[in-house]
């Protein structure tokens, strides 16, 4: 491939910003190096480099010329590692982040699930509700749960979420259910980070400010706050559908809830995915929508026990 001839040595050049350094990962000269990134700028009639005696850095030509390069490059491995493991077990490592709660009550047993399918892939899981640099990291992919700020990530929809207002029955039956929004604020509210919450009316989304006895930034002590009979709770449904189902806690203001949000799965930028790391992404995907289904259908065997006086 004439066209490919430099690109190696001007990726090792941009990778580790020295033409030596470049020629001793290569294993060629740095002579050689020079001069096939040399050929290169030429065919191309541009400057791939800045060059001084202290550094060597990228034009902003060679910059653009990198990032395609790279993909290329990336991809012709990824072809090589995929052709190879169509013939083999799937095996390797595996680097994930997800937040602390839902890593523990919702990913890990569907990470345990898919290392019984798979032995041979190791899996390193950092649960943290700081998220992390994925490339400082190494993290192969992140799990992130509702709105997304961050665009230099691609991304694939898991998931969702619900937002659920509840309360204990001894909570409600002392001071009553809210029926609208305008009721809220006259209830003690167990908060979290935020002293609002989301709601959706008439289709639009709103925020109604509330206040409340208790703030706790851990979502398994707002619910346990809440089935003490302290007050009313705002949270996502994975932290609440036991309880729910059980009766310990019951829904309220369902007319006013704000919409699913989306579980994602973040990856690199431009970075190319695994055959393990695809396995992975789509067994979560699919055992997080069979965990959905299962927890409707409880949902709604509790209601027609309910409704039936039983």
């Amino acid at each position: 491939m004439a066209n490919w001839q430099g690109v190696s040595e001007f990726l090792a050049v941009v990778e580790t910003a020295s033409f030596t350094k470049a020629a001793k990962r290569l294993g060629i000269s740095t002579a050689h190096v020079s001069r096939q990134v040399a050929m290169l700028e030429e065919r191309l009639n541009t400057r791939l480099f800045y060059r001084t005696t202290r550094r060597v850095s990228t034009t902003e030509e060679g910059d653009v010329y990198y990032q395609h390069c790279r993909m290329v490059a990336d991809a012709l491995k990824e072809a090589e590692s995929a052709v190879t493991q169509l013939q083999e077990t799937p095996n390797g490592h595996i680097k994930l982040t997800a937040p602390v709660t839902y890593g523990e009550k919702v990913v890990m047993p569907l990470i345990l699930d898919f290392m019984d399918r798979y032995p041979e892939i190791h899996v390193d899981i950092d649960l943290t509700n700081t998220p992390l640099d994925l490339i400082d990291s190494g993290c192969d992919f992140a799990l992130r749960l509702g709105r997304l700020t961050d665009s230099s990530m691609v991304c694939k929809r898991l998931a969702t979420r619900k937002l659920i207002v509840c309360g204990a029955p001894e909570f409600l039956s002392k001071f009553g259910t809210p029926h609208t929004l305008s009721e809220l604020p006259h209830f003690n509210c167990l908060r979290g980070q935020h002293d609002y919450w989301r709601f959706r009316e008439s289709g639009k989304e709103c925020t109604v400010r509330v206040k409340g006895s208790l703030r706790c930034n851990s979502g398994v002590g707002l619910v346990d706050a809440a089935k003490r009979g302290m007050g009313l709770v705002q949270l996502p449904d994975y932290y609440i559908d036991e309880a729910l189902a059980s009766g310990e806690l019951v829904r309220v203001l369902n007319a006013y809830q704000d919409m699913e949000e989306g579980i994602w799965a973040l990856f690199p930028h431009r970075r190319l995915q695994s055959l393990r790391v695809k396995l992975l992404v789509d067994f979560l995907a699919d055992g997080l929508a069979h965990g959905a289904r299962s927890t409707a259908t409880q949902n709604d065997i509790l209601r027609v026990a309910t409704s039936s006086g039983r």
